[in-house]
Formats: structure tokens, sequence, C-alpha cells
């Protein structure tokens, strides 16, 4: 049998990083031994295109498990590693071909040592040969069912008949510091799951209403926020108490727009707490048109409290493709617990689809938020969440 003894990791995006390319292959490098911490026997080896990890005696469904779950990396393969001859090229390439099931190939090698003796395309065709030679395989060149590949190095040689495809999008922290609004629904576990797709890391804000909201509500969004973590290591989630606020909306706004000023009122907070914490940008699970404080109008309405930038990765998903991406990443369970946050809670019954600023500022100057909003930030609580197992919370 074949035995892989070496995981090689290809680089996505990280190729058109030009001068910051050493930052970004530092970062993903980071991210990857983070990842693989359980694991201490393993051995890692970066260069300019690769980083190579070796193989105890470790689960390769374990390590690929996690390495499924690094952004930044393109693809990754189990090897094995073999001198740079053609004999021992040839003699492996041939015990992969055996142990396959499938009836056609295709050679795809690519030579990192140019002073090899033969060119990639030489290589390609003796190693092929010597498979017909020896098995009933036959070419394709266009759809191979089996597609085994060779890298060529000064001192050794990987070959492997495997390409898993990993996250993509960048190192998570490698863009700067995000602070998201985590809610206990469905969005915004999966807008976090984005935004760290492209490299940023991402803080929480949640805003609780106790006693209105319970205990319950809160330790839902902890439990989201460990779900994510584990894409970046952890995550800090700033928990706001948003009673008094909420209460004086109501009290002071009614129904059609108390959405509206609540919404005015988390980005306010959010600002503020971006600029405590140095996050760059406030992002949002905010989709288009899905509920009434995510109209254009509203948006635009809401969005005037802040200079900071907003980031909605989800602007243009419908729910059906939020859905399928929550089962994906594993929130989706978790989000549809019955434990309702402060949003729901106070749900109105005709909310304004088309606010104004001047209507909104006219009911914000009935009350001093500004004081409500500084007692909301100096009182609030941080916890820092680690990536947990599932039977933790059980």
């Amino acid at each position: 049998m074949v035995k892989y003894d070496t995981v090689l990791i290809r680089y996505g995006e990280l190729s058109t990083k030009g001068k910051n390319r050493r930052d970004f292959i530092t970062r993903l490098f980071t991210n990857i031994k983070y990842m693989l911490r359980d694991y201490p026997a393993l051995t890692y080896r970066k260069t300019y295109d690769r980083i190579y990890i070796k193989l105890t005696d470790e689960d390769p469904e374990e390590i690929e498990t996690k390495l499924k779950k690094v952004f930044g990396i393109s693809s990754f393969s189990f090897t094995e590693k073999v001198n740079s001859n053609l004999e021992d090229i040839k003699q492996a390439c041939v015990r992969i071909a055996k142990e396959s099931d499938k009836k056609t190939f295709k050679m795809i090698t690519k030579r990192h040592d140019k002073s090899f003796p033969l060119k990639s395309d030489g290589v390609n065709r003796d190693v092929a040969g010597e498979i017909l030679r020896n098995t009933n395989l036959k070419v394709d060149v266009h759809d191979p069912e089996l597609a085994i590949r060779v890298e060529i190095h000064s001192n050794e040689t990987y070959i492997t008949s495997s390409k898993i495809s990993g996250a993509g999008g960048y190192p998570a922290g490698i863009n700067g510091k995000v602070l998201l609004m985590l809610s206990g629904g469905i969005d915004s576990p999966v807008a976090a799951y984005q935004l760290m797709k492209r490299g940023l890391h991402v803080e929480a804000v949640h805003f609780a209403s106790p006693p209105y909201t319970s205990e319950n509500a809160k330790n839902k969004v902890l439990e989201l926020a460990s779900q994510v973590s584990e894409y970046q290591g952890h995550m800090k989630v700033h928990v706001v108490n948003f009673t008094q606020l909420q209460l004086e909306i109501y009290k002071h706004a009614g129904d059609p727009y108390a959405v509206t000023l609540m919404r005015r009122m988390m980005f306010r907070l959010a600002d503020m707490i971006s600029k405590k914490y140095g996050c760059l940008a406030i992002g949002t699970g905010e989709s288009v048109g899905q509920v009434a404080s995510q109209t254009l109008e509203s948006i635009n309405c809401i969005n005037t409290v802040t200079n900071m930038p907003i980031l909605r990765p989800l602007v243009c998903y419908d729910k059906i493709e939020i859905i399928d991406l929550a089962r994906k990443i594993g929130t989706y369970e978790t989000s549809i617990l019955p434990f309702e946050d402060c949003c729901t809670i106070f749900d109105p019954k005709n909310p304004v689809t088309k606010p104004s600023v001047d209507k909104s500022v006219y009911y914000e100057s009935k009350f001093d938020y500004e004081t409500l909003l500084q007692q909301a930030v100096d009182t609030l609580e941080t916890v820092n969440v680690q990536a947990v197992k599932e039977e933790d919370f059980l």
C-alpha cells in the first residue's frame, strides 16, 4: 500500500500579493500550525509556493478535516515522498496506478528542480509508458479518472493521486479587524465566516435585553461564536445591555420607527466599540430586502449615524443560500434554537420600510440617548470565546 507521509499545501490568492506575500505566507503558516495544535509530532517546512507537513502516525482524515477549515489554502494533497531519481518515481507511480480501481489516467509533473535530467513532459512520457506496460489503465489527457501528480525537487520528489480543495480566501486576520453584529439568528454567523475568509479577524458585539431576553439566548450566541471562531482560533464577544435604550425608543417613538431607531442605536454603539477596540469596520449579516430594516431606504437611514465602513458580505444572498452555507459551517442547528434575541422580543407589528433621517432624528431628540449609549459601552461584558468541541455544550 502507498504510505502517504507528507501533506503538500498550495496557496491560493496569496500568489497575487506581491511585496506582502511573505506576510501572508507567515500568517497562513501560523494559522495552519494553530489548527493542527493537537498533533505535536507534526513537522513543518515552508517554501515560496508550498508548505509541507511531515506526518508520523496521524489519522489523515482528521488532518484533512482540520486543513479544510484554514483560509488561504487553495488545495492540498497527501503525498508519498521518494528520492528524486526517475526509477524511484516510476516505481511509486506504478504502485499507485496498480492500487487504483480506475480505468484511465494522466500524468502531471511539475519540475521545481530545473537540473533534473528530464523536463516535465519527458517525465510524463516515461512514467506513463511504465504504467501502460504494467497495468490495464489507458491514457486520457482530457478527463482522466486518475491524475497522478509529481513534484520534483532537488533532494526529494512528492507523488500523489489526490488534490483536495481548500477553503480558499486569505489567511484569517491578515487584513485587519472587524466588529460584527452577532445575533442568535442564521445570518450573522455566516457573515462571520465570510468575513474571516477575506482575511479579517472578527470580533463580535451582541445586544442583550435582560430580563426580556434570557441567559439561554446569550449562551446560544456564545455557542455560535465558538463554532465560527474555529476558523480564526478565538473570538471576543462584547455583550451590551440594550434594555434601557429599547425601552426609551418604544416610549418616545412607538411602533413604526422602533426598528429603525434600534438599528441606528446599535450602529452608534458598534462605532464606539470599534474605536475602543481597534476595529476598522463594522460587519453585519444583512441581505437587501430580507426584512424591513434591510430595504435600501432603511439601510441609507441607518448608515448616517456612523462614518465607519459597513461590510455586508451577505448583501446579495437569498435565504436559501444563507441556510445552505450555515449548514456547511455547522451553525444552522444552533441558530434555530428557540431563544429569542432583543430584535425578536420587541418585534414591531408595522415597521416602516422607507424611514426618513429627519423623522428619526426628531424621535431621537426626545430622550438623552447619548448618555445611555455611553453607559452601555461602559458596562459591556467581554467574553473571549475559544473554539470548542460539540460535546462541551452537551
